[in-house]
């Protein structure tokens, strides 16, 4: 970030739709150069929030701020909004050329001829389109429309930059694609941006920091390494893929490591607990390590247990395995290691995990 001041922040933000309550977020800070990936399920209120940033929502309450200055109607909300761009889902294209299309912004801002053919012709070349410049948008693929849509919006130099789920009607390959192209132009232009996205694999390659948005609300907001680690909740351990979630009671505490009882089971902690508290247990599967040998008595690690091959699941790259311990385990190993463990449905093995891989909060 190049500022310590906020470029945007936003103050007690209620927003209406339809008689309901869709945001109530009480505060919110955006830092020039950042970018911020809003995550949560569908119908959270993710698209809700870039609209009443980008005003396109009433405000029912609150007040937004751009560069400490406070956004009312009239001159003022007009000239925020011309340091703004937004990119939706579908590309809303006009029926005209690509370069036509890239140019709206830049004749609505009286820009002259000249600066709006080199300042086109820029972001064309930006997004690999230069090539399409005098096709109809009528006959560009799902990719090359969003492509020109990302253009059209760069093409304005904006200072912040909305991103409503850019890359979720397009196939597999144009999506990777176009999520390279924009991570390369974010990081040459430094622009500052807000992209929301339910595909995590989307914020953590873009994104400086993570909200977790549910039912209108940010209930948390970090690094994406942070929040992937340390939820703070458990619908926040559930929506970033913790997949192993349990209760559990303290047993017994000392010296920053506690002991925690989990369906007859006991796992060790790294931490403070008190006994007899309730609380929930989280672990990554990709931190299960599975072993044909007993762990216990060759490491450090603590937490070791018999465990029997339930289900095996191959997602491209690795390999979920599914585990019977007492308590269903899920494990990610990569296929390597799938077939040098030779693992089978049924096979008897040794689930493990490190006392400081478990994350923990309290119940309730």
């Amino acid at each position: 970030m190049s500022s310590i001041d906020p470029l945007l922040e936003i103050c007690d933000l209620t927003v209406v739709r339809g008689g309901s309550t869709v945001l109530q977020i009480p505060s919110f800070v955006l830092h020039s150069n950042e970018t911020v990936a809003l995550i949560g399920p569908n119908g959270t209120g993710k698209s809700s929030f870039l609209l009443a940033l980008a005003g396109l929502l009433p405000l029912e309450s609150g007040k937004i701020f751009f560069k400490q200055k406070a956004i009312v109607p009239g001159f003022a909300s007009t000239e925020y909004r011309r340091k703004l761009a937004m990119v939706f889902q579908d590309p809303l294209l006009f029926d005209t050329t690509v370069f036509e299309n890239v140019a709206v912004g830049l004749k609505l801002r009286n820009y002259g001829s000249r600066e709006i053919k080199e300042r086109v012709n820029s972001s064309l070349d930006r997004f690999h389109i230069a090539h399409l410049a005098d096709r109809s948008a009528r006959k560009l693929s799902g990719g090359e429309a969003q492509r020109t849509s990302l253009a059209r919006a760069f093409a304005t130099n904006p200072e912040i930059i909305l991103l409503d789920e850019p890359f979720v009607a397009l196939d597999p390959p144009a999506r990777q694609a176009l999520s390279d192209d924009l991570e390369k132009v974010l990081r040459e232009t430094g622009t500052t941006a807000i992209l929301t996205t339910h595909d995590q694999a989307d914020a953590l390659r873009l994104a400086d920091r993570m909200v977790v948005m549910e039912q209108g609300k940010i209930v948390q907001s970090g690094t994406p390494s942070s929040v992937h680690s340390q939820p703070a909740n458990e619908f926040v351990a559930t929506f970033v893929g913790m997949e192993n979630i349990f209760t559990g009671t303290v047993t017994k505490a000392d010296n920053g490591l506690f002991s925690v009882s989990v369906a007859g089971q006991t796992m060790e902690i790294m931490g403070d607990g008190a006994p007899q508290e309730s609380v929930v247990i989280c672990i990554r599967p990709e931190h299960v390590v599975i072993s044909l040998t007993n762990q216990e008595t060759t490491s450090s690690t603590r937490n070791v247990f018999p465990s029997t091959v339930s289900k095996i699941v191959q997602l491209g790259l690795f390999t979920k395995v599914y585990l019977d311990c007492g308590f269903s385990l899920v494990a990610a190993i990569t296929n390597q290691s799938l077939e040098s463990l030779a693992l089978q449905t049924g096979s008897r093995v040794f689930a493990s995990f490190k006392a400081t891989a478990v994350h923990v909060f309290r119940k309730g």
